[in-house]
């Protein structure tokens, strides 16, 4: 009997493709099963974030002729994995994150001799220097393009003046006597009796006149009219709120209730091409936003906030607005479980918030990476700046790696604790956008 042992590779590596197309609809159909799509799809994407950030390094260690010997998402035990090149390419069963292995990032690193000259130890400084920043470089790329998407498709929140009509509130057994009166979300009541009044006197002459019939001035765009309408007595009428059922007004006066929720916003898109200089403008500003956040958590006060933040997580709750602000007052460290916590409610309220969340945790991770301790990127493109100011003509010179770890060490200890205060801060009383 006769054994094509050539066809083995292929076979089994049909046979991992299957295991992982039935592993991720397992996950699909666990998510759904709980009610958990949205917590699935922000993971994703936040692995997808991840391996972005390795492609860069990834395709600028290419293009530098480096070796690349790996390239893949998760960690553990592969589930699946194909070679092409030199490269091997992969999927593992913990969806942590990604890697890719660019061979002798240190000279600590046992490499083949023959694959020496590949290394990235051994190219050149403008390489390694193009190597070491191109995935924190991928961030912000990636936020530029998650704002133009924003800007050009899903649009940013803009305030409505506070006399526009927001929104109509269901009333329970009555009709909203605004939306009987034809009034609708976009109305601005501008006066009473056909003459120009502030909205205090509006308001008051709403809440004065339950039952009775008052004319109002509204403005719709270029458009002003009279609108009649009768206000319900609000102690009177219950209304949702929420999941919630409960009195319009409390008081023992008769309080006139229209129906209408005043303010507010919408969103606002602009053209995609318009929306490419807004976008370089809008980084800038949250890059500012991303940085001076960042230097407060690792200052002093912020390092002392995030001790209590962890100690008291058993006894408060957490509430933490877009612009990563905790409960006391500063930004919060808050760990890929707090991430995928206000990423799935922002998803479940509308796209742009959560586009706006994963702008700013690009700026943040983006920066995090360049801090100059080892393991972070910043680590290898600082050693490549000195070694390039060490060396001579003829002659690089290549760093002690070994003297650093002790540093380095420090430094992981201090990520190790912090990411861990996280987590359990973020487990113990998840993080709700407000």
């Amino acid at each position: 009997m006769r054994t094509d042992f050539a066809d083995l590779p292929s076979t089994n590596n049909r046979a991992a493709l299957i295991r992982l197309l039935i592993f991720m609809a397992g996950a699909v159909f666990m998510a759904w099963y709980f009610q958990a799509l949205a917590v699935l799809a922000v993971v994703l994407l936040l692995v997808l974030m991840v391996m972005l950030h390795e492609f860069g390094h990834f395709i600028t260690a290419k293009l530098s002729k480096m070796k690349v010997t790996e390239y893949f998402v998760g960690f553990g035990p592969p589930l699946w994995q194909i070679k092409k090149g030199e490269t091997t390419y992969g999927v593992k069963a913990i969806p942590a994150g990604g890697y890719v292995k660019i061979i002798g990032m240190s000279s600590l690193e046992e490499v083949d001799p023959a694959d020496e000259a590949r290394t990235y130890r051994q190219a050149t400084f403008p390489r390694r220097f193009l190597v070491g920043v191109a995935g924190s470089a991928m961030h912000f790329v990636m936020a530029f393009v998650l704002i133009w998407i924003m800007l050009s498709f899903t649009g940013i929140a803009v305030a409505n003046s506070q006399n526009a009509i927001a929104g109509l509130v269901p009333i329970i057994g009555h009709q909203n006597p605004a939306e009987a009166a034809g009034l609708k979300p976009g109305d601005q009541l501008i006066g009473l009796d056909g003459k120009k009044a502030p909205m205090s006197s509006v308001i008051n002459a709403i809440e004065s006149h339950p039952y009775s019939s008052i004319n109002l001035l509204v403005r719709n765009g270029k458009r002003t009219f009279e609108v009649k309408v009768r206000p319900l007595d609000g102690n009177r009428i219950k209304i949702e709120n929420g999941n919630t059922v409960e009195y319009a007004k409390t008081g023992k006066q008769q309080q006139g209730f229209l129906g209408v929720e005043l303010g507010g916003g919408y969103y606002q898109t602009e053209n995609p091409l318009s929306a490419i200089g807004h976008s370089f403008t809008m980084l800038g500003t949250d890059t500012r936003l991303a940085a001076d956040g960042f230097a407060t958590v690792f200052s002093a006060s912020g390092l002392d906030r995030f001790y209590h933040q962890v100690v008291s997580s058993g006894s408060q709750s957490s509430k933490v607005p877009v612009g990563s602000t905790g409960s006391s007052g500063g930004p919060e460290v808050i760990s890929i479980v707090g991430a995928v916590q206000i990423g799935a409610q922002a998803a479940g309220h509308n796209l742009s918030l959560l586009l706006y969340i994963l702008i700013m945790v690009n700026l943040f991770v983006g920066m995090a990476n360049m801090l100059p301790m080892l393991p972070l990127d910043g680590g290898h493109v600082v050693i490549a700046i000195y070694e390039r100011l060490r060396s001579r003509r003829g002659q690089p010179y290549h760093a002690d790696v070994r003297k650093l770890m002790p540093v380095a060490y420090v430094f992981l200890a201090l990520l190790l604790v912090m990411g861990l205060g996280a987590l359990y801060s973020n487990i113990a009383h998840p993080l709700q956008l407000p």
